[in-house]
């Protein structure tokens, strides 16, 4: 078979499978195929002329589908309550090998903060007034913070009586008491004096304390002590720069002073005249 023999039946065994396989397709109309010529045998096969190749139209086909029921919603069944969580036990901690070091436990008791320091002031006249590095802080008896660890200089002192100057040692901490008596005789003063004799002078101390006053100088004649009781004279002449004392019933001594005025001397007789009356001894 030549070339040609192969593509005309090749086409018509397409268009017998068309028109026998897909009937609902309608492919045009049908192609009347004359039958094939019968020729004798060993006769040369004449060549069949070309076949128009004829276009094919493919027309939509509509399939109509069964109806299809929608099935029924599934009831979803109610979730079923969660039980709640068992807590599990704790798992035992490990036991420590007896080789393993432990770090050591302190028995010490806790140590107590420092107590801030105070000070406790009372005297024997109740009301006092009490001041410390010359600031007032309240009356006897008190108990006061308003204080630092140290030296501070303490004045007490109420109507009626001289006042008192004490120095005290405040502790670190704690309280730090301090009395003070108002009604004990207080007297320690002195004065540089010029003793004058009726011809010449000499230079000394007048002493006066609770025992008494005392005269001293190098002049061991002209040195002398009297109690306060037997003070009959003790007067001061400003104007003379003169302090007059008279022993009760004896001698009579006559002291001035090197300084421009007389009030070394006015200053050391009225502590001298504060302690008698104290006791009594002066009006």
């Amino acid at each position: 078979m030549t070339e040609m023999d192969d593509k005309t039946e090749s086409d018509r065994v397409m268009i017998d499978f068309l028109n026998n396989s897909l009937p609902e397709i309608e492919v045009g109309p049908r192609l009347a195929m004359a039958p094939p010529p019968t020729r004798a045998a060993n006769a040369p096969v004449a060549p069949l002329p070309p076949t128009a190749e004829l276009p094919l139209k493919v027309l939509p086909v509509m399939v109509a589908l069964p109806a299809t029921r929608m099935a029924p919603p599934i009831a979803c069944p109610a979730p079923s309550p969660v039980p709640p969580a068992t807590p599990t036990a704790p798992r035992p901690s490990k036991p420590a090998r007896s080789d393993e070091k432990r770090a050591p436990v302190s028995t010490s008791p806790p140590v107590a903060a420092a107590a801030k320091p105070t000070l406790h002031v009372s005297s024997d006249v109740d009301g006092a007034h009490v001041f410390v590095d010359r600031k007032y802080v309240g009356n006897t008896p008190l108990d006061t913070s308003e204080v630092t660890p140290g030296r501070h200089q303490v004045n007490v002192s109420a109507e009626g009586y001289d006042g008192v100057s004490e120095g005290v040692n405040v502790a670190e901490s704690g309280s730090t008491d301090l009395h003070v008596s108002l009604k004990t005789l207080r007297l320690d003063v002195s004065v540089p004096v010029v003793h004058k004799h009726a011809l010449g002078s000499c230079q000394g101390t007048l002493r006066a304390d609770p025992a008494g006053l005392r005269y001293e100088t190098e002049t061991a004649a002209d040195a002398f002590s009297l109690p306060l009781s037997d003070l009959e004279v003790f007067s001061t002449d400003y104007a003379q720069k003169t302090l007059k004392v008279k022993r009760r019933g004896g001698k009579t001594w006559n002291f001035t002073t090197k300084a421009p005025n007389a009030d070394p001397l006015v200053t050391f007789q009225q502590a001298v005249d504060r302690a008698r009356q104290k006791l009594g001894l002066a009006k």
